[in-house]
């Protein structure tokens, strides 16, 4: 993700946070400084952040490692000011193993509030609840109310909450999946329109914000789901493109660049005889022009690290591809060959088109 900083690795899963956390911290500061105006009290209320945000990571990773055991690579976490999130590079196909991996990131937090209650009763240290403040009061108390809201929260039937996908889940294993997407995507944005009455009733901004967010994450996955499922049992060969061009590790910048001037390719596949080596992207192509000019070999900004498909493959299977390797051009091989490309472009015109046919519908004739 863009704008992120890594700030640690474990279990081969780079930990990121986002730019716009800073400003959460930042929001932080000034609130509880206003407040007390002492060093002692704004450090606090940092720590008291950096501990929910541990939860959070915590929370994430107990989805990372469920999917682990199914087989699912997670690319890796990033921290955001609303929560936490673990990109993995598929979600499972069966809604059980699906139903396990959405459950285990509010299972974390269920453990780590009962270690916090046990604690508190260990030592009889509750406080009053009236006592307990957003700011103030008990670290450890306000840490385990923290921990409860977040279970209720992110069980909430909204996608792209743990709810919403616990019942996407439920429902995947009644009916087919993209009907169960959608279902669980109507019932989060029926929520969302609740929350924003909701909002606008109390004058919280902060619940109308959330509504956006559970919105967009609901109408998003539907449509995943719904291309997903148009794209099922055709072969990359179908919807491929074969009149392409390609480069040689040895050409240059300026060969590129006349070959994006000529035509409507944007990237391109580099081949060593019959074997691809890497990929030129057109982004990295104009940084290199920026920095080094006209005169740098392909090889020397190719990328090495790129994903392909057989032709033989399911437009499904390449779908997924798409969305783990984070590009828009995927080299497509017979036999280790080279034979055509594969685009998010191409791909979108295909099955703009294939809706069109379906759409058509015999028109009868007057006798």
């Amino acid at each position: 993700m863009k704008w992120s900083w890594k700030i640690g690795q474990w279990r081969g899963i780079a930990v990121y946070v986002h730019a716009t956390f800073l400003i959460l911290i930042g929001f932080v500061l000034l609130s509880h400084w206003s407040q007390g105006h002492t060093i002692q009290a704004t450090l606090a209320g940092v720590g008291f952040i950096l501990a929910i945000f541990a939860c959070v990571v915590l929370h994430e990773f107990g989805h990372a490692l469920t999917a682990a055991r199914f087989g699912i690579k997670t690319r890796d976490i990033t921290l955001l000011p609303i929560g936490g999130v673990a990109r993995l590079e598929r979600m499972p196909e069966d809604p059980i193993q699906e139903l396990w991996v959405a459950l285990a990131g509010p299972a974390v937090n269920v453990v780590i509030a009962g270690v916090l209650f046990a604690w508190l009763t260990f030592t009889a240290s509750f406080a009053p609840v009236e006592e307990m403040t957003a700011t103030s009061g008990s670290f450890v108390q306000r840490l385990l109310a923290v921990n409860v809201f977040l279970v209720l929260f992110n069980m909430l039937p909204a996608f792209p909450m743990d709810g919403g996908r616990v019942l996407r889940a439920l429902l995947a294993t009644r009916i087919e999946y993209t009907r169960a997407t959608q279902i669980a995507a109507n019932v989060g944005q029926a929520m969302a329109l609740l929350f924003v009455f909701v909002g606008i009733f109390i004058r919280h901004p902060f619940l109308i914000f959330i509504a956006f967010f559970v919105w967009i994450g609901a109408a998003q996955e539907a449509s995943m789901a719904q291309m997903k499922s148009s794209l099922g049992g055709i072969p990359v060969a179908s919807a491929m493109l074969t009149d392409f061009r390609a480069l040689k590790p040895s050409d240059s910048v300026q060969q590129a660049i006349d070959l994006i001037l000529s035509g409507s390719q944007q990237d391109f596949p580099v081949v060593d005889g019959d074997r691809v080596v890497g990929v030129l992207m057109r982004a990295d192509l104009f940084t290199s022009l920026a920095q080094n000019g006209q005169g740098s070999a392909i090889a020397n900004i190719m990328r090495r690290d790129f994903a392909v498909v057989d032709d033989s493959e399911m437009l499904e299977a390449a779908f997924e591809r798409f969305q783990s390797c984070e590009c828009l051009t995927i080299p497509v091989l017979r036999k280790q060959v080279l034979v055509g490309l594969l685009t998010m472009e191409n791909v979108g015109e295909f099955i703009a088109i294939r809706t069109a046919l379906k759409s058509l519908r015999p028109v009868g004739v007057d006798a």
